[in-house]
């Protein structure tokens, strides 16, 4: 054995696992068997590293039976460069946004300047916020534009409990979608290099290329569905409030009338969003007065 050696409680210190751990995973065949001399085992730099290869495959959240399935091709010669290689590409970042800090000072003041320990607590929890370690007036925010959507929902006057309660819901139904997509591809592209045996370096290199490609059109086709469906409920709901809203005679049986999209855009774009509705009402009433005059008026 050439290199350093440790004797069990040594290798536990060097290489951060417990003196129990190293002792099953030696059980279970994921660390190759120590020298042995008179009473004791004397372990090298192969064991460390070896140990240290495992911690990073559990970080990574592979199971024990997997990570003894690579360590074997890996043993056997047919390398892990590429499997570490694909592993790394799933584990980046699948955003271009970048994490941002904030005090809690700045924080309070972006939330009209109040104090709510509650809700921080509640971000927190959501992952909207993030502790520094060692700050207790500093927060990690990974993903600034998550929180610019809270602070522009407070300020047109939403409450902070209803804009975590949004986000709950809506993280349950993107997740949801996430999965189906996984399942989607999983099952029509990458089910050739996720078979029972490990890859191989060239498939986990074609395989890691095909997630850099693919990674962008999860998000493309939710924001592609996400504008047509709010385009047609923004729509129809501006519609049901228009047609509610005009005035009716109490002897005449209310009912629903449909504006057709373009004339409510039309009349967006006289009068600005807020004012459709008091618009459309008074060129209503106006029309129906003049025929009314127009019918005082006319002689036969």
């Amino acid at each position: 054995m050439s290199g350093a050696e440790y004797r069990i409680e040594a290798l536990a210190q060097a290489s951060g696992a417990t003196v129990r751990t190293i002792r099953a995973y030696q059980d279970r065949g994921l660390l190759p068997t120590p020298e042995r001399r008179g009473r004791a085992n004397v372990y090298g730099e192969t064991h460390l590293a070896r140990l240290r290869q495992i911690a990073d495959l559990l970080e990574r959240g592979y199971s024990l039976a997997s990570i003894k399935e690579l360590l074997e091709a890996w043993d056997a010669g047919r390398g892990l460069g590429g499997v570490l290689g694909l592993v790394a590409e799933v584990h980046g970042p699948w955003t271009d946004e970048e994490a941002a800090r904030i005090s809690r000072t700045e924080l309070d003041e972006r939330f009209g300047a109040m104090r709510d320990d509650a809700a921080v607590e509640e971000a927190l929890e959501l992952g909207v916020l993030e502790r520094v370690p060692g700050r207790d007036d500093t927060f990690v925010v990974p993903s600034p534009q998550e929180l610019t959507v809270a602070v522009e929902l407070y300020a047109a006057g939403v409450p902070l409990a209803a804009i975590s309660g949004h986000l709950r819901e809506l993280r349950g139904q993107v997740e949801h979608i996430a999965a189906r997509f996984l399942e989607f591809t999983g099952e029509h592209v990458f089910a050739r290099y996720l078979g029972h045996r490990p890859p191989t370096d060239a498939e986990a290199a074609e395989a890691a290329a095909l997630v850099r490609r693919l990674r962008p059109l999860a998000q493309q086709s939710v924001d592609a569905e996400l504008a047509r469906a709010m385009r047609l409920f923004a729509t129809r709901q501006l519609e049901q409030h228009l047609s509610a809203g005009l005035p009716l005679p109490t002897d005449v049986e209310e009912r629903s009338v449909a504006v057709p999209a373009g004339t409510i855009r039309a009349v967006e774009a006289l009068v600005g969003l807020e004012n459709v509705a008091a618009f459309v009402a008074a060129a209503t009433e106006r029309e129906v007065q003049a025929r009314a005059l127009d019918a005082l008026t006319s002689t036969d």
